[in-house]
């Protein structure tokens, strides 16, 4: 088996470097027999592209491929097309895998085929969330990190042909949010079958919370609401109202929980900042996501009126 790890990229070089040397250290076995990895820029404008080319020596398997930005679907879509393998594996660029990540998302693979007598299907790996840079593999299990997501890029594999027979991603999907979900949607009515493949774990790295990230959360909420009505208007569907959380039902549950907006992210700042300096940054992210769900479903609905659908 041949596989194809594609990557879409955008400033993230610190986190990207782990990523690829993570990549190139896999230890190949039965059914793996060969793999490569599609890095697609798009368009980042640090230092990415130099760094992969002076680095080409220490990473044989990488291909590099460069796009002006388009964002995210666009960007696996040129990783497939360029893909050479029968079988991709979609990771983030922020993503650090264990060296027996390709052979697990395989060996799953081939035994859902050997089992059902198709190859509809994708492995999903586990996502483990560490705000740890120095060694993000160290980081346990966490309840927090379970996902009821169908079909979420961020670790998953399938049938190269299954795949494009699919249509690939909508790259309607330009800002943050939903292209993969919408992406699994149109997997899941060709029959599709998620395999939870708990054993490819990638360690899925973000910096600890910090007071100065707060307005590009609030502005990733913005466009997660203007994403998910792309979402629902390609699957106007109950499931899809749920999995955006286009619903009344949602909306009052955060209206209650930030008591009709009191806990807001201005209102929670010095508590906020107060666990952050305690060094108890993943609970203080957990604390601003009340508000943060309560902004993008109230912007959810917001956009929806102003197109008729609410």
């Amino acid at each position: 088996m041949f596989l194809s790890v594609v990557i879409p990229t955008y400033n993230r070089l610190p986190i990207l470097q782990k990523c690829l040397r993570a990549l190139e250290s896999q230890r190949l076995a039965v059914p793996v027999d060969n793999f490569e990895v599609v890095l697609v820029d798009d368009g980042s404008t640090d230092a990415t592209v130099d760094w992969i080319r002076e680095h080409a020596d220490e990473l044989p398997h990488v291909r590099l491929i460069q796009q002006e930005h388009g964002g995210p679907a666009e960007g696996r879509n040129r990783g497939v097309r360029e893909a050479r393998g029968d079988g991709i594996v979609f990771i983030d660029s922020d993503l650090v895998v264990l060296p027996d990540f390709l052979v697990c998302h395989g060996r799953a693979l081939e035994r859902q085929w050997q089992r059902s007598g198709n190859r509809l299907c994708f492995t999903y790996g586990a996502v483990i969330n560490t705000a740890n840079f120095e060694n993000p593999t160290s980081e346990p299990h966490k309840l927090r990190d379970l996902s009821w997501a169908y079909f979420a890029t961020g670790n998953v594999a399938i049938d190269r042909e299954v795949l494009e027979r699919s249509g690939l991603f909508d790259t309607a999907f330009r800002l943050y949010g939903w292209e993969d979900l919408e992406l699994g949607e149109r997997l899941r009515r060709m029959g599709v079958v998620l395999v939870r493949c708990p054993e490819a774990a990638g360690y899925h790295w973000h910096p600890p919370l910090s007071l100065e990230q707060i307005p590009d959360l609030i502005r990733v909420e913005r466009e997660r609401a203007r994403m998910g009505l792309v979402f629902f208007r390609k699957h106007p569907t109950r499931r899809v109202r749920l999995i955006i959380q286009f619903t009344w039902l949602h909306r009052l549950l955060w209206e209650v929980l930030t008591l009709g907006g009191l806990l807001n992210e201005r209102s929670l700042r010095p508590l906020l900042a107060w666990l952050i300096r305690n060094g108890k940054p993943g609970l203080a992210m957990e604390l601003l996501r009340l508000p943060l769900n309560r902004l993008g479903v109230r912007a959810l609905f917001a956009e929806a009126r102003a197109e008729g659908l609410a």
